[in-house]
């Protein structure tokens, strides 16, 4: 695997009302992107924040956003979370009709597009527009909620899709996320199965030590997993 370990904070168990010292905070703790989960009530349960949140946290940190977009019809909303300040938007196969044409939309529109997978998706959804992408998402959980556990049998699903890319001969171009249920206990298994791009949440903010403990803990056990 040729591409670098990043290590990206999800700010759902952040403080909301605090919002921008918490993204400097993430960034003081030596995160590479700062996640934003977009949820819209209807292609998941709950409902989070908007275009306007994100570009009030954009002046706090310097490192770049991402906006998971776990909603349907994203390419109406796409232009508005770039100009919020994200520099990357991640789509659901799920939730797009013409997932070809909104990948291109979102590049087309000077962002970089990514394309995520929920856990009962095949790899092969995605394998027609990875010359469009930057980034496959594998979900470890079902998307939705926060503190859920890791389903470790993505894992398969995760080496399909890492495999996928490098026989494409985008293996130098195209990263591949997890997200759900990331910690010190199950990063070494993503890593290993060929993930360099980790989301974590809960996992960060539990640590008794501190953000920048806990950044530099999953970093290290993915590099040693690799």
């Amino acid at each position: 695997m040729s591409r670098p370990i990043q290590i990206v904070p999800s700010v759902l168990p952040a403080d909301f009302a605090k919002l921008g010292d918490e993204v400097a905070a993430l960034e003081a703790a030596g995160v590479d992107v700062i996640q934003f989960d977009v949820m819209d009530g209807q292609f998941v349960p709950n409902i989070t924040f908007g275009p306007d949140v994100i570009a009030a946290c954009r002046p706090h940190a310097t490192v770049p956003f991402e906006a998971h977009l776990m909603v349907y019809t994203p390419e109406q909303m796409a232009r508005e979370y770039i100009d919020a300040g994200c520099r990357r938007l991640i789509v659901h196969a799920e939730a797009c009709t013409h997932l070809h044409r909104v990948l291109g939309e979102i590049n087309d529109l000077g962002a970089a597009a990514a394309v995520a997978l929920n856990p009962a998706t095949p790899a092969n959804h995605v394998a027609h527009v990875l010359d469009l992408v930057e980034m496959v998402l594998v979900m470890t959980v079902n998307p939705g909620f926060g503190g859920q556990q890791y389903i470790a049998s993505m894992e398969p699903k995760i080496a399909e899709v890492r495999a996928m890319i490098e026989r494409a001969g985008r293996g130098d171009a195209v990263d591949v996320e997890v997200d759900g249920g990331i910690g010190p206990a199950t990063i070494a298994g993503a890593a290993a199965a060929g993930a360099n791009v980790f989301v974590a949440g809960s996992a960060l903010y539990r640590d008794p030590d501190g953000l920048a403990h806990a950044v530099a803990d999953l970093r290290q056990r993915a590099h040693a997993a690799v």
